[in-house]
């Protein structure tokens, strides 16, 4: 195997919870699998009591049973380690476990999450369990993959935490005084003289710091990923072999994803669009997981195969759009197709969230047909779209320290809102049919073409030398208005905007006009005479060697640079000193993909609502995703050749007919 293949098929199952359920129901669930082409169970996610129901007993011969059941029915394992849910015996005698939360309360037992990262009674109590997980499964044939704890997120502000801050502020700064001047603590009389007067920032604490407030968030996504990396060493010890994740949950603020998917042997993540998503938003959520480790292929770990329960309004997917979505995970790199739930539990809150096996139990249920379906079309693919690589030609930046920063920031709009900012940026390549990665300020740059990087407002150290060198190469970076503003504790970097990227870009900014919703300007491009509305920031800059390319309309700077380009080496950085109306970023965008020699995958933008894609397989063969996500038929044009659909096994030629929701995947012939 290659490192960019994990296993030996794509991956079709889900969430399986028989401790919540009696044992003669187990048998039923395993011929269900079968039925519904299941070669993978994710279980006991949430079975840490189940196994463990006080602190010197372990009962693990229930899960020895269900093992055994799925195995003869070849169902393979991702196996949890169990640590997600706390049990009420250990919240009870080890009250410090228990986090508090940010208006500094401590949470009382239930829910999920209710551990503090820094407990040292929680790690203890964790690895041990992940200890005893590995020791006694890890030899199993059928194992295929560890799943530590389960969709990290909440943070804690205890003493405890203070007490971890104080030591990882040290650490970080190697003093007082320099933690002092990072902060600018001299700001409103706020300089610490000891170290023990810097506390969590909770609601009725300090709020008005905010380099400290980014610096807890940091802190507090690597305390998390501290937990992770204890069980993790722990499986690695023992089964250095088997591949170790957990799953992430794309745009999820609080944690770091790039830093987390470094210590990932594999990305997995939890897919679940909102309702009216379109596809450039559930395409982004992809591009930036598959981003966190540079490409690599990953999991779709969790998925509803029908409907959520907990958002306020939570339709049924239509018929073919689970398919459908599926495949567009594919598309975007996954290599395995899972859901939440495997069967519908019978209460507390998720008794509604959708499942393979609703609470009629049948097989001849809309939704079990459907996931059969795709698990049969799954197995009869094989080996044939494993560990291939999206092939894509252009690169959004996202990076969540800049994302923490922004949004802490008391001004200059309250509608300043970063991932909206990057997936609008997405949403325009995407529109026009381009493939973008999202990728993070540290990733390989050189193997794009087009690089944007829209509001890039922290510049942190090294970010501005790797945008030259990228640039400079023969690169074309697109940055905006309010980037290069602060450094990476969120002190203005001196000589004003765009501070560090000014060489690069060629301009200067000297001050930044806000705009309401109400309220809109206009820029003209000078090349043709076009207009495009703008709005929300207006950026007053000043050209010092970039050329032109479009002015503001109205207002006191009409007439001001409002698009500019600067060649730099080889390569050339454009600026959009405002938010230009989304017809008028993609008639932009399509001049700068034009400049930059980018064309979609077949050589012409597809028709409305199909959204292709290409991947190269380990073997060097190109494969061709092209994806319907229309209600009605779409015929798409194919370039000369003969391609063999591999879902079909049909051979097509010059037009692919795809139905409703339909989907092809081509390899040449």
């Amino acid at each position: 195997m290659t490192s960019d293949i994990f296993f030996p098929r794509i991956l079709h199952g889900g969430d399986y919870n028989p401790e919540q359920w009696p044992e003669e129901i187990w048998d039923d669930d395993v011929r269900l699998m079968r039925l519904a082409h299941v070669n993978v169970a994710t279980l006991p996610v949430f079975g840490w009591v189940s196994l463990q129901p006080d602190e010197e007993t372990f009962t693990f011969e229930w899960l020895d049973r269900v093992i055994e059941k799925l195995t003869l029915g070849g169902v393979g394992l991702c196996l949890a380690t169990a640590t997600a849910s706390v049990p009420a015996w250990m919240d009870q005698k080890y009250p410090d476990i228990l986090r508090v939360d940010v208006n500094g309360v401590r949470q009382r037992h239930g829910n999920r999450h209710t551990f503090c990262p820094n407990s040292p009674n929680f790690r203890r109590l964790s690895t041990n369990l992940a200890r005893r997980m590995a020791e006694r499964y890890g030899a199993h044939p059928g194992l295929l993959v560890w799943h530590v704890s389960n969709e990290y997120g909440n943070p804690c502000y205890c003493d405890q935490c203070g007490a971890a801050f104080r030591l990882w502020l040290a650490n970080r700064y190697g003093s007082l005084e320099e933690t002092n001047r990072r902060w600018n603590t001299t700001f409103w009389g706020h300089t610490y003289t000891d170290w023990s007067q810097i506390e969590p920032p909770t609601k009725n604490g300090e709020g008005s710091m905010q380099s400290l407030l980014i610096d807890y968030d940091r802190f507090q996504s690597e305390s998390l990923l501290n937990c992770f990396k204890a069980e993790r060493d722990v499986l690695k010890e023992i089964t250095p072999h088997i591949p170790v994740t957990t799953n992430l949950m794309g745009p999820f603020k609080p944690l770091d994803y790039h830093r987390w998917g470094r210590e990932l042997d594999l990305v997995s993540w939890d897919s679940y669009p909102q309702r009216g998503a379109t596809p450039a938003e559930i395409a982004f959520n992809h591009s930036l997981m598959r981003g966190c480790k540079e490409g690599q292929p990953w999991m779709l770990m969790e998925q509803t195969p029908s409907q959520q329960n907990w958002q306020a309004y939570n339709s049924l997917k239509r018929p073919g759009v689970m398919r459908l979505w599926s495949y567009q995970a594919m598309a975007h790199g996954a290599n395995a197709i899972m859901y939440f739930q495997w069967r519908r539990s019978r209460g507390a809150c998720e008794k509604f969230h959708g499942a393979v096996v609703e609470h009629a139990g049948r097989s001849d249920a809309r939704v079990f047909q459907e996931v059969a379906a795709l698990g049969a079309e799954l197995e009869a693919l094989g080996e044939n779209t494993l560990g291939a690589r999206v092939e894509a030609p252009a690169a959004v930046l996202f990076d969540w320290d800049n994302w923490w920063a922004i949004e802490y920031s008391s001004g200059p709009s309250v509608d300043l809102k970063y991932h909206a900012q990057a997936q609008s940026y997405y949403s325009a390549l995407h529109d026009l049919g381009i493939v973008a990665d999202v990728v993070s300020p540290d990733a390989d740059l050189s193997k794009y073409k087009l690089l944007i990087a829209p509001v890039l407002y922290m510049v942190k150290p090294g970010v501005a030398e790797r945008l030259e060198a990228y640039v400079r190469a023969g690169g074309v970076l697109v940055t905006t208005y309010f980037s290069g503003i602060v450094d990476e504790t969120d002190l203005v970097h001196p000589g004003g905007y765009p501070g560090p990227l000014r060489s690069l870009l060629g301009i200067w900014a000297e001050s930044i006009d806000v705009l309401s919703p109400s309220e809109s300007n206009s820029v003209c491009f000078e090349a043709d005479g076009s207009i495009s509305d703008c709005g929300m920031l207006c950026d007053l800059i000043h050209a010092e060697g970039a050329e032109v390319l479009a002015r503001y309309e109205r207002d006191f700077y009409a007439g001001m640079p409002a698009v500019t380009v600067n060649g730099f080496g080889e390569g050339k950085a454009y600026y959009l000193a405002t938010a230009l109306a989304a017809g008028g970023l993609r008639s932009f965008l399509q001049i700068v993909l034009d400049e930059a020699q980018i064309q979609p995958p077949l050589g012409a933008r597809p028709p409305h609502g199909v959204e292709v894609t290409e991947q190269t397989l380990p073997s060097g063969e190109a494969l061709v995703y092209i994806l319907n996500h229309n209600s009605v038929p779409a015929p798409v044009a194919l370039p000369a050749g003969i391609f063999r659909e591999l879902i079909t096994g049909e051979e097509v030629e010059g037009m692919l007919e795809l139905g409703a929701y339909g989907v092809g995947v081509l390899s040449e012939v």
